[in-house]
C-alpha cells in the first residue's frame, strides 16, 4: 500500500503544505536585536533570522578587513578600508532590521533577550578595536627602538673613522635622538635618549680619551655645539661636558706644537685664549710661550743661529697675534714678544757670521746691511758692516772669503785708486783690513771696446789730459781683494783685482769700463 501525504486514509482531501513559515507579526524589538547582533560584524543577527547566506557574507568581509589589519602597523589600518567595513557593517544592521521586523526568531526564546545579547556582543568589536590599538602602539614602540638602535650602530659605525669623515654620520644619528625625545616623548625609545646620548658623547671624544689631543680638538668643538639640536633636558650635565675637555687639547696640542716649532700652536693657544679665558689651561699659556722663547734665544748661540733667528721672528708675530682677555696674560704674551724681537734683531749678526763661514756670501750680505741698519747702536755693528764688504767682494773673488775680517784699519802703504770710466764706482776690498768707498764718474772717459783692452800698450788712467777722480787709501802689507762696481744698475759686471802689497813699492788701482757688441 502506498501513502499519498495529500489524502487521508478515510478519503478525505488535507490541504497542501506551506514552503514559508508565515510572516510573523511585526515587532520593533524583534527588528532591534537583529541589528544589535549584526553590529558585532559577525552577521549574528541573520543566523537568529535563519539568512545563512548573509552570515557568511558577514564573515567574509569581517575576514577582510582583518587580513587588512594584521599584523598591527604603526600607521594603522587604511581609512578607506575603515570606512567601507563601518558602512558595510550599517547596511547590515539597516537590513536586519528589516527582516527581523516580521521574521520570528530561531535559537532564542525571546526579542528581549535577543537584543540584550546583540548588547553583550558589541564588546567583540569595541575589544577588537582595544586590542588593535594596544598592538598599534606596540608596534610603534617597536618601530621607535628600530630608529634608536639605527642611531646607535650609526654613531658605532662613525666612531671607527676619522672625525672628519665620521661628522655627517654623528649628525644624522643626532637628528634621529633628537626626533625621539621631542616627537614621542613618552616612548621606551625616548627614555633610553638620556643614556645614548652619554654613548654619543664619549664616542665621538674618543681621541680625548687616548690623549690625542690636536685629533680631539674637531669633535669636542663640534659637541659644543649639540645643545643647539638636543634640550638641555635630555643632555643634563652633558651641556658643559666637552668644555674642560676642550680646553685641556687646546692647551695641550699647542704646546706640543711650541716645542716641536710648528706653526699651529698660536691658532691653538688663541683659541683658548678667546673661548676659555678664565680658565686653568689659560694660565699655562705664557708660560709656554716663555719657555720656547728662552729656547730659541739660547739657540742663536748654537750651531744653527739663523734657524734660531727666523724661530723668533716666527714667534714675535704670532705671540703678537694672539688674544689677550686678562691683562696679565696680554701683558706678560707681549714682553715675550718683544724679547723675542730684540733677540731676533741682535741675532742676525750671528746668523750673518754663520753664513759667512758656511760660503753663503749673498745671504751674509743680506743679513749683515740689515742687521747694521736695524741696530745703530749695537757693539757688533762696525763689524757686521766690515763682513757684509768681505761677502760681497767674496762673491766676485772667492779667495777674499777664507778668512771672517775685522775691524782693523789703516796701513802703512799708499794704494791710490782712480777711476776710469762714465759711471760712479763703489770700491770694495778686504784682506788684513776691509772697507770700501765710492768714486764719481770721470767726466770725459768712456767705456773701452774690448779688443782695446787687449792690446799691446792699454794703459788706462794715462791720459794727462783727463781729469780722474782718485782716492789714496793706506793698507797693510799683505794680500788685498779688491772689486770695483759700477752704480750705474744692471747689466754690468764687476771688475777684481788681487793685489800683494810690499813695503817700498807705491801702488795704483785703475778702475775702468769695456763693453763688447753693445754691452
Amino acid at each position: 500500500m502506498s501513502w499519498d501525504p495529500q489524502r487521508a486514509p478515510d478519503g478525505f482531501a488535507v490541504p497542501p503544505m506551506p514552503s514559508a513559515p508565515p510572516p510573523a507579526p511585526a515587532n520593533g524589538w524583534r527588528a532591534l536585536a537583529v541589528a544589535l547582533l549584526n553590529l558585532s560584524g559577525l552577521g549574528l543577527g541573520y543566523a537568529v533570522v535563519r539568512r545563512w547566506g548573509l552570515m557568511a557574507l558577514c564573515w567574509v568581509a569581517t575576514a577582510i578587513l582583518l587580513v587588512v589589519a594584521l599584523p598591527a602597523d604603526p600607521d594603522g589600518v587604511p581609512g578607506t578600508a575603515v570606512v567601507l567595513y563601518l558602512v558595510f557593517v550599517a547596511l547590515t544592521a539597516a537590513h536586519g532590521a528589516s527582516v527581523g521586523l516580521r521574521t520570528s526568531l530561531s535559537w532564542l526564546p525571546s526579542a528581549l533577550i535577543a537584543a540584550v545579547l546583540g548588547v553583550v556582543l558589541l564588546a567583540v568589536p569595541a575589544a577588537g578595536v582595544v586590542l588593535y590599538d594596544g598592538a598599534r602602539d606596540e608596534a610603534t614602540e617597536q618601530m621607535l627602538l628600530d630608529r634608536l638602535d639605527r642611531a646607535d650602530k650609526l654613531v658605532a659605525t662613525s666612531g671607527k673613522q676619522d672625525f672628519t669623515a665620521a661628522e655627517a654620520g654623528y649628525r644624522r644619528a643626532l637628528t634621529a635622538y633628537d626626533a625621539l625625545a621631542d616627537d614621542h616623548p613618552g616612548s621606551r625609545a625616548a627614555r633610553q635618549v638620556p643614556d645614548r646620548l652619554r654613548t654619543y658623547y664619549e664616542t665621538v671624544a674618543a681621541p680625548y680619551a687616548r690623549k690625542d689631543y690636536c685629533a680631539a680638538v674637531p669633535p669636542l668643538t663640534y659637541l659644543r655645539t649639540v645643545p643647539g639640536t638636543i634640550g638641555k633636558k635630555e643632555l643634563g650635565d652633558l651641556v658643559g661636558w666637552p668644555d674642560d675637555r676642550l680646553a685641556t687639547s687646546l692647551y695641550s696640542c699647542g704646546a706640543d706644537s711650541l716645542s716641536e716649532g710648528s706653526a699651529g700652536w698660536s691658532a691653538q693657544f688663541g683659541e683658548l685664549l678667546s673661548t676659555f679665558p678664565e680658565s686653568p689651561q689659560t694660565g699655562k699659556v705664557e708660560p709656554a710661550v716663555k719657555s720656547a722663547v728662552d729656547k730659541a734665544v739660547k739657540s742663536v748661540r748654537g750651531d744653527d743661529p739663523c734657524t734660531a733667528v727666523q724661530r723668533l721672528d716666527g714667534l714675535e708675530t704670532q705671540v703678537r697675534g694672539l688674544p689677550g682677555e686678562q691683562a696679565g696674560v696680554a701683558d706678560a704674551l707681549g714682553k715675550d714678544a718683544d724679547r723675542a724681537s730684540d733677540n731676533a734683531r741682535s741675532g742676525a749678526y750671528d746668523c750673518g757670521v754663520d753664513q759667512y763661514k758656511d760660503k753663503q756670501f749673498s745671504d751674509a750680505v743680506t743679513t749683515m746691511t740689515d742687521f747694521a741698519k736695524n741696530n745703530p747702536h749695537h757693539k757688533n755693528r762696525a763689524r757686521a758692516q766690515k763682513i757684509a764688504i768681505a761677502a760681497e767682494v767674496a762673491q766676485t773673488v772667492p779667495a777674499a772669503g777664507k778668512h771672517l775680517p775685522t775691524t782693523a784699519s789703516g796701513g802703512s802703504i799708499a794704494v791710490t785708486v782712480k777711476n776710469d770710466s762714465p759711471d760712479d764706482i763703489t770700491v770694495m776690498y778686504t784682506g788684513p783690513v776691509t772697507g770700501s768707498f765710492t768714486l764719481k764718474g770721470c767726466a770725459k772717459c768712456t767705456s773701452y771696446s774690448l779688443g782695446s783692452t787687449l792690446g799691446i800698450g792699454f794703459k788706462p788712467c794715462s791720459d794727462s789730459g783727463k781729469h780722474y777722480p782718485q782716492r789714496t787709501i793706506h793698507l797693510p802689507v799683505g794680500t788685498t781683494y779688491f772689486v770695483h762696481k759700477s752704480q750705474s744698475g744692471l747689466g754690468k759686471t764687476p771688475a777684481s783685482d788681487t793685489a800683494k802689497l810690499s813695503p817700498g813699492y807705491i801702488y795704483t788701482e785703475c778702475a775702468y769700463t769695456t763693453s763688447s757688441l753693445g754691452y
